[in-house]
Formats: C-alpha cells, structure tokens, sequence
C-alpha cells in the first residue's frame, strides 16, 4: 500500500505515502465519478442544406490561413457537400463516393459540411471508421472545430463497443479481491488513476498502452464487459457507467465516431442503442466496408455462440463463480408485475438446456454429446474430420455442408425442434414487456424502464436475429442452400487442439443486405477512402468495382463520383521493386532478404507475411543480427503485446523494424521516416476457402481474386508517403508477381525487376538521408 500510494499524484498534489484507510479510499474511484444525467429525447433533425460554397468556407476556417494550400481538399469538400442535401425521395438517399488519395486531407474535408449541417439542423452525423487509429486521428482532427476541450466533449463522441470501456463492476470486484491477491495493488492503483482522470473509460482511446504490459492484462483491459455479463440498471454503477455516459452524449452530440461494426450491427437491427436510426452517415476507410458487413451479416451456429446464449439465458451453471445473471435474476422484479412474465420465462430456460453446456467441447472430442445442439455438433465435427483436406493440419478446417453423413440430418431436425420451442417464448416474454412498460408508464423509474426495454431488445434480437437465422441454415441441410448465401461446417483449432465446432452461413454479396439495411435508410450517405477503385486501367471498370464493393451498385440511383489525386510525387518519393532471385519457399533465402533490406534501410522497415508461421521463421532468423546493429525488431504473433502497442512503440522507434500480417497492414499510419521500407514476402493472394470458392464464382474468377489483390497492394503502399516530405521503398520477394497487378501503384511509378542485391543498395542509396556520415 505505502508502494503504490506513494506513487499518485491527486489534484495536482503528491499524495504521499498512503495508510492502509487512504489507500482503501483512494482504490474506491468509483466514488469520485460523476453521475450522468436524462434528458428529453431529442427531435428529428431538420433537412436545410448545406452548399457547396459554405462547405468551402467552413474548411478554411478549420485549416486556417498558414495552411499549405491543397486545391484538391476545396474540391473534394465540394464533392461530398451533396450527401447534405435533403434527399428528393423516401429509400433514394444522395450517396457520395469519394475516393482521395493519400494528402488530400479527406477527413476535415467531411468534416466540414459534416459539422455544418449537424449545427444548422440540429442531428447527429456518424463518422464510421475501420480502425482505431484513425478514430484517434479524427478525434484529433475535431479539436479544430472545437478548440475548448469542454466544448469538444459535449458536441463529439467517440463511440465503441461495449467491450471497449473499463466495467467499473469489473473493477470493483478486483479491489475486493485485494486481501487474497495484495501483489495487484500496483496494478489496480494505476487503473484508478487512470480511471479518474480517463475521457470517456476507453481502454482503446486514452488508456497507455503500457500499462498492460506493467500490470498485466488480468488488472487492465481484461476489466471491460468482454462477455455480455452486464447488467444494466441492476448495477451499483449504472448512473456513473462509461458505456452508459457515452450512449446518452451520443445522442445529443452534433459528431459521433464510431466503426464500422457498430454502426453496422445497431443500425441493421433497427437502429442504435436507443432504437434511432441516423440519417447521415461517413464512412472513412470505405474499402473495409465489404468485410466489415460480410461479418455483421453472417451468422454461425457453433459451440461457443450456442454456450454464450445458454449462459446469457440460465446465468452461471454447476456452483461457477461468477455476477453474470440469467435472464430469471435480470428480470425478477419485473415479473411481479405479470404473471405471464414468469410462465414465459420458466419456459425459455427449459427450452435453454438443449444448447451446449459447460464443458461441451470435451464431450464432443471424447464421443459424449449431451442435449440436441450437442448432438448436432458432434456430427459436424464428424463431418469435418472425415472430409477436410489434412484432418491433421494444426490449423482451422472446413469442409461442404453437401451429402451430410448418417445422422446429421436427424440431429438437425432434432435441433431445429428445440430452437423452434426456444425462439416462441422468447418473442412472446419480449412483446409482454413491452406491454408491462406500456400497462406501467406512471409508476416505474427510468432505470427499471431502460432495463425492460434493454431486456425486451436483447430477446429480439437474439431470437430473430440468431436463432431465426440457426434454424434456417438447419432447415437449408435438406432442402438446399438459397442461392443469395454459402453454408459450410468448421472446426477451430488452435495448437492442434479444437476450440470451437460451428456451421456458417455468408451472404455470397454482403453488400446486398448493406445497401438495403444500411444505406437506404439514410438521407445522406458518404463513401470514402484512399483505395475504393480497382486499379484494372479502364476508368469505368474500376469505378463499377467500387459500386459493388460499397453497396451503390444495389441502389435505385447511382451515386455521385468523385475522384481526387494524391497531391504527391510518388515517381520521385518511392521505388517499387520485385525481387527476381529469392526463392519464396525457402525461408533461410527469405530470412537473409529480409535481414539486409532491413540493414539497409537501418530501420523504419515493416515486413508483411501472408502466413504466421513465415513471419515466425524469418523472426528467429533475423532478430539478432538486427538488434547486433542497434535496430530493435518487434513483431506480431511473438510479442506479447497487441498490435496497437507494437503500432505506437514503432512509430515512436524510428530505428525500429515491425513483422506482422494483415492486421498490421491495415492499422499501421506512420508518418515520417519511422515507416520508410515495406517488403511482402510474397503477393498476397486472397485465402482459398469455402466461401471464397463461392465468391470468385460470382465475381468472375481471376478478375475477383486481382481485384482483392490489387486493392492490399495498394492500401501497403499508400502507408510509405503520409506527407510531402515522406520518401519510401516497397520491396516485393515474390519473383511470380504478375505484372496485371501493376495497378495497384501510380501510373507514373516504375516497377522494377532486380536481384537481392541490387534491391539492397537501391534501397541504401535511395533512404540514405543527404547529410548521412
């Protein structure tokens, strides 16, 4: 205690070292927080329009008058304006697909007719992201708009899944168990600093990064609700919750940033949080858009989701401990209100015991199913076993849902049963509460009202929304997959053991239930990022790929285009090679590539591998030479650290080298010579599957796969050059790269063919700094 009290600061003030009382108190930050407060609900917003010209105006206010000057920005300012006009026709919203190359400054120019119409129309604009980063950049972005930090944080929001904030039940239960556990006071002392000073409770947003690996993950952001245990009003810290507190500033803020997987999930199920539904909508970072709805839209009936459910339905089973409450201890006090609740409810948990139970997954390894969604998963597992490729490989397999084997069908008719029995007292107790709320109006507080609602939500949409979808795809096992969707059986493996056994149902086009959920409902949609079309060399080819990859090709009217080059002098700022004599199944010719690139570059390198155990490899080759020569390699998949930390501690490394796959690809922004090589240890061709198989056959084979090609090429590329001063080298060590994929870079760029060597002192020359000794 003395330790870790001496180690605060409080209001400015050394608190000293702390007595065993004050350093009980101190832990206590929840005490400390303010509590958030109701307001009216808010109003349609209005539909005056914001002009081209005022879009104009409002950018150079926020970049100022000693901004450099970048036409394109004006231009595209101008281009995106449209999606803030009011729409001429219910399910017609005015879309805008922008795509800007990298210095255009596309996120003030949205956020200028953005912040102008949420002002003159009082709404909310949704900004939606693919990654962190760059909901941190444009948070930082929108101080420009509202220099007072107060100000900012009454009209901007960033929003995250519940999963994201710190559960201050979580953290309370932690300093409880201080007695038995006095080695994590550290780390829980530094989270109640954190806590009390913290913006908005985002582990993601201004928690440092460091603290995990200080305190360990158990004390930091193992503390946020990452298994749907919460439970909302019944909760001591419901009116000083950070979701809850971030929920209703939502609502009220003229900016909300958000990803894309929570504006997808709430908004295709009938709105956000608090049911409404926003009517203009950004989407940054536009070509995730097709992955991030082929997740929202998909559904997997596996052992893990079917175990969730039933846990979220009984609460904890066979004496575990654990605050998770089922759904008879959330809605206790409720039921005295109507006796059907209860009869609704006994039936829903009898219903609960067919899916998978605690330990289901040994009994499927060891032959002893229990219940029907048990006895089903067995089966798939059976399946899967006897017809994937390798049944040995240590990795994930899958195989057809076609000609299933003796006994997969009744255990699918058996399951279908069940879920069947599940799903009508589930939409029965939901449309009850709903009346009770009704029937009640005068007598129940807002919490127990939030608490109905929120129950009577959560009911929906898991029976429409996951059990619906479950008994269609068993259904689908005898009569046939509808054409729009591919079904297929897995199992998860993680070090040659099963985790997990699932069938899955994607829609072959996600886009299809995007443009229709999603955009249709809206007023004004825009679509934007760096890399939207393909890079086929037929104007119109590669903007009909764009349409199709954001959902504008399923809508009644086209959309608006815009096209805005890069300000940047890619032929003189990069050099783009392909290695012609490393061999790319040889991981000790690999290795030495990557070790004298690296060298050569003296840091600031990022290798991409299309396959962890080569990243693994080349890793145990390099690492020590590297750090012989003062330049520190950290890498994804060996580090113990998550890819934002490994992200942040490169960017601040600048004689660092990072090793990592697509998630580094697609969440590294590193301005400056702390990113100056990138090498790919081979084209990174789309993974053969199941549902790729299915997809290419729509999409036209080989022009699919290149497009999916293409696209990562160019998004890995687009990272080099981040401001007119960057210089860069992209290396390619796959001698096969066909010269189709040369789309992928400016049309001005040369691509050159040249041996290791040669590669080598281009890139020492070309990264050589001027005044280098």
């Amino acid at each position: 205690g003395f330790i870790v009290g001496s180690a605060f600061r409080e209001g400015g003030r050394f608190l000293g070292p702390l007595e065993p009382g004050r350093l009980e108190a101190f832990m206590k930050v929840w005490r400390r927080l303010r509590e958030w407060s109701e307001f009216a609900p808010e109003g349609p917003p209005g539909n005056l329009p914001v002009s081209i010209e005022e879009a104009r105006t409002r950018l150079a206010e926020l970049v100022g008058v000693h901004a450099e000057d970048r036409p394109q920005q004006g231009d595209y300012a101008s281009a995106v304006s449209h999606a803030f006009l009011p729409r001429d026709e219910a399910g017609a919203p005015n879309v805008v697909l922008a795509e800007a190359g990298t210095g255009v400054g596309k996120t003030l120019g949205y956020i200028a007719p953005a912040s102008l119409w949420a002002e003159r129309n009082d709404g909310t604009v949704w900004i939606s992201t693919y990654t962190r980063n760059l909901q941190r950049q444009i948070d930082s972005e929108l101080s420009r708009l509202h220099p007072d930090p107060a100000v900012r944080a009454r009209k901007v929001v960033i929003r995250k899944g519940r999963e994201n904030y710190l559960c201050l039940l979580n953290y309370e239960d932690a300093v409880a168990g201080l007695r038995g556990r006095p080695q994590d006071a550290v780390g829980l002392g530094l989270m109640a600093r954190w806590t009390s000073a913290t913006r908005d409770g985002d582990l993601g947003g201004d928690f440092p990064a460091w603290l995990v690996d200080l305190a360990g993950v158990r004390n930091t952001v193992a503390l946020a609700d990452r298994r749907g245990e919460c439970i909302y009003s019944a909760c001591a810290h419901y009116h000083k919750c950070f979701v809850e507190k971030t929920v209703r500033r939502a609502r009220r803020a003229d900016i909300v940033v958000a990803n894309h997987a929570l504006v997808l999930a709430q908004t295709a199920s009938g709105g956000m949080d608090d049911g409404q539904v926003p009517t203009r909508l950004v989407f940054d970072e536009g070509h995730h858009l097709f992955d991030a709805a082929d997740s929202a839209f998909s559904a997997c009936l596996s052992g893990q989701e079917g175990a969730e459910l039933r846990r979220w339905l009984l609460g904890p089973e066979e004496g575990r401990k654990t605050r998770a409450r089922g759904l008879q201890r959330r809605i206790e006090d409720v039921a005295a209100l109507d006796e059907r609740i209860g009869e609704f409810v006994d039936a829903i948990l009898q219903a609960a015991h067919a899916l998978p139970g605690p330990g289901w997954n040994q009994r499927l390894a060891g032959g002893n199913p229990r219940g029907d969604a048990e006895r089903f998963l067995a089966e798939v597992r059976q399946q899967v076993y006897a017809r994937a490729r390798d049944a040995r490989s240590p990795y994930d397999l899958e195989t057809e849902t076609d000609n299933p084997v003796p006994g997969l069908l009744e255990a699918a008719r058996g399951l279908g049963d069940s879920l069947r029995h599940l799903i009508q007292p589930m939409r029965a107790l939901a449309e009850r509460l709903m009346v009770v709320l009704d029937e009640n109006a005068s007598d129940l507080d807002t919490p127990t009202r939030n608490r109905i609602e929120s129950v009577s939500r959560g009911l929906r949409r898991r029976a429409e929304g996951e059990l619906d979808a479950w008994r269609a795809m068993l259904d689908a096992l005898a009569e046939g997959t509808p054409e729009e969707f591919v079904d297929w059986f897995s199992v998860g493996r993680t070090q040659g053991r099963d985790v997990d056994v699932a069938m899955h149902r994607h829609w072959i086009d996600p886009m299809l239930p995007f443009a229709h959920s999603v955009i249709e409902p809206a007023h004004g949609v825009v679509i934007t990022s760096a890399t939207l079309r393909d890079g086929t060399g037929d104007p119109e080819t590669d903007w009909q790929s764009a349409e199709e990859r954001t959902g504008a090709a399923y809508l009644e009217h086209p959309p608006f285009r815009a096209l805005l080059a890069s300000p940047f002098d890619y032929a003189a700022h990069t050099r783009v090679l392909v290695v012609t004599d490393v061999r790319k199944d040889d991981m000790a010719q690999v290795a030495a590539a990557y070790r004298e690139l690296f060298l050569a570059a003296r840091g600031g390198a990022l290798g991409l591998f299309t396959a962890i155990s080569r990243l693994r490899a080349v890793h145990e080759r390099i690492a020590s030479a590297l750090e012989d020569e003062g330049l520190p390699l950290l890498a994804q998949h060996v580090d113990r650290m998550d890819t934002g930390s490994l992200v942040e501690i490169f960017r601040a490394e600048e004689r660092s080298c990072l090793l990592g796959t697509d998630a580094v690809r697609d969440g590294v922004d590193v301005p400056g010579r702390s990113l100056r090589l990138i090498v790919f240890d081979r084209v990174p061709w789309p993974r053969p599957s199941i549902l790729h198989r299915a997809r290419r056959k729509k999409f036209t084979r080989s022009r699919y796969d290149d497009l999916i090609t293409r696209l990562r090429l160019k998004q890995a590329y687009g990272r080099l050059v981040r401001r007119a001063t960057d210089c860069g080298v992209f290396v390619m060590l796959d001698p096969m790269m066909p010269s189709r994929l040369a789309g992928a870079f400016p049309d001005d760029v040369e691509i050159r063919r040249v041996g290791l060597a040669e590669a080598v002192s281009i890139t020492r020359d070309f990264l050589t700094p001027p005044d280098a000794g």
